[in-house]
């Protein structure tokens, strides 16, 4: 057994239940809540690599990337007003989530899904409108209060109403809305970019309300989970429900353990104060480094500013959008891989694979780049054939984040929380991931300055730490009931001890002391 590995951790407890319509669908729509998120990580980019739109609002980086000759590659979108548009989103996120979690709590998932999806599409409407940048930060503002909202409560809602043996999958669709939402705004880029006239930012950033009303009215026709109706006091809908989403009537002994699970979590007054005890030490510790290590891998510094990326690298206006795309079908199709494999390979080996792969093609785009333009960053022409080679290999590394730390990151933190502490850890999982998200937006564009090429080594360093990490410190969670997780920390070589002796844990019928 490897390392990290737990073996039987639920002693071959498995709950009756099966794929049915209902959940398939309830789960489909929820996902949904993915293409708000996507859709703006891809739009910035290409909104930011517009002419127009940095005329208008960024004039002065737009005389700077001009200035080719008399300007280093590496530094020519180099500006701290731009970086403030795109990262703003992400402190707004940020806060959000706490406020999100509270509103899961009290008053169910599909309500915090709506009211992100709703903002959200305020925010889009104002950014289409913007005259001014005030006008348009505001706007990105109100677009990572929805961001909040949406990520903090839709993973719990899917990780919720799935059966433990496809819970993965189901918990996957949301990076797959994700990734849809991302090459869905790389096409538009495109697209707008062919259209003169100096307005097709507007539309670009306007389209933006489709997912977010596509959430939020999608939102009103969810059931909620069987959890948090047992959370609020429903018990008899909450019984109903789950007879529901497991086609099954063999359903009293996954309630009786959801009801345990609810009268701990009534128990708990302070949610927040909760989650620092000791017991909980391994799950805090996973809400904190796994939405770290997500980001550190530098691919949302990919993915924002993939045609900025492209074009700094020597691609040409229509060069670096078509790139951007290419990239978003990657990143499409890769995800269906973790879809298909996560519930049969496990998290860890995926997450293993993919952090090996990262690793060797970051190191290689790193090599290719630094041999064009050193560590002058004197502009120099890419040939067709040494740029596709930079495409393709930035292409081997998204694939690779594609089926592993990007779906995982957000599959993993949202089942392996007890229900007492779900909503606060899911914030904090989301807190973070928008926090180092920010980080690394608003430092990309400096950080490739002043790095250069050797920029992609320090995030390949990173991939290795981490992929070190998930081997010796990350137990397999694949097929575990998400009321019985804490079995998966007892039994762990190293954070079993952070589980006092006299810990109770509810399985079947009724408690078992460790």
């Amino acid at each position: 057994m490897a390392v990290g590995e737990v073996g039987n951790p639920t002693n071959g407890k498995e709950y009756p239940g099966k794929m049915t319509a209902f959940v398939f669908l309830a789960c489909l729509v929820a996902a949904t809540g993915g293409l708000i998120f996507g859709y703006d990580i891809g739009i910035s980019g290409g909104v930011t690599s517009m002419d127009s739109f940095l005329i208008r609002f960024f004039p002065s980086v737009y005389r700077q990337q001009k200035e080719r000759l008399s300007t280093n590659e590496y530094c020519k979108f180099n500006s701290n007003l731009l970086t403030l548009f795109t990262s703003s989103l992400y402190l707004a996120a940020l806060v959000a989530s706490f406020f999100a979690s509270t509103v899961t709590r009290a008053f169910g998932r599909k309500w915090s899904m709506f009211g992100g999806g709703l903002i959200f599409l305020i925010g889009a409407t104002l950014n289409g409108a913007a005259v001014n940048l005030l006008m348009l930060i505001l706007g990105r503002i109100l677009l990572g209060i929805g961001v909040g909202f949406a990520n903090q409560s839709v993973p719990v809602y899917l990780s919720e109403m799935a059966p433990a043996r496809l819970r993965g999958m189901l918990n996957i669709g949301f990076q797959m809305m994700i990734t849809i939402g991302i090459l869905a705004a790389n096409l538009i880029n495109f697209w707008m970019a062919q259209i003169k006239g100096g307005w097709s930012w507007r539309v670009s950033l306007a389209l933006a309300s489709v997912p977010g009303a596509i959430i939020a009215i999608g939102a009103l026709a969810l059931p909620e989970t069987p959890n948090s109706l047992i959370e609020r006091g429903h018990e008899e809908a909450a019984k109903a429900m789950l007879r529901k989403v497991r086609g099954t009537d063999q359903i009293h002994e996954e309630f009786h353990d959801l009801v345990i699970a609810s009268n701990d979590s009534k128990a708990v007054k302070h949610p927040w104060k909760k989650i620092m005890e000791r017991r909980y030490r391994p799950q805090l510790t996973m809400a904190i480094l796994i939405p770290f290590f997500q980001q550190i891998t530098g691919i949302n510094a990919i993915m924002f500013y993939a045609p900025v990326l492209f074009k700094t690298i020597g691609f040409g206006d229509q060069a670096s959008l078509i790139s951007s795309v290419i990239t978003g079908l990657v990143n499409l199709v890769a995800t269906s891989v973790s879809i298909v494999s996560v519930d049969k390979l496990g998290r860890r080996a995926l997450f293993l694979e993919g952090g090996v792969q990262m690793f060797i093609s970051q190191v290689i785009v790193g090599l290719l780049i630094g041999i064009k333009f050193g560590v002058t960053g004197a502009h120099t022409e890419l040939s067709r054939s040494y740029a596709g080679l930079v495409v393709a290999f930035i292409c081997i590394y998204v694939a690779a984040f594609a089926w592993s730390w990007g779906p995982l990151g957000w599959l993993v933190p949202s089942e392996i929380f007890p229900l007492e502490i779900r909503s606060a850890g899911q914030s904090i999982n989301v807190s973070m991931n928008m926090f180092f998200t920010f980080i690394i937006a608003q430092l990309f564009l400096k950080m490739l300055c002043l790095m250069k090429f050797e920029l992609f080594f320090f995030f390949a360093g990173w991939v290795m730490i981490m992929t070190v990490f998930v081997a010796f410190f990350l137990p397999e969670t694949k097929n575990v009931p998400i009321e019985e997780m804490e079995f998966v920390w007892k039994k762990h070589w190293f954070w079993g001890k952070f589980i006092p002796a006299d810990k109770a844990l509810h399985v079947g019928r009724g408690e078992v002391a460790v």
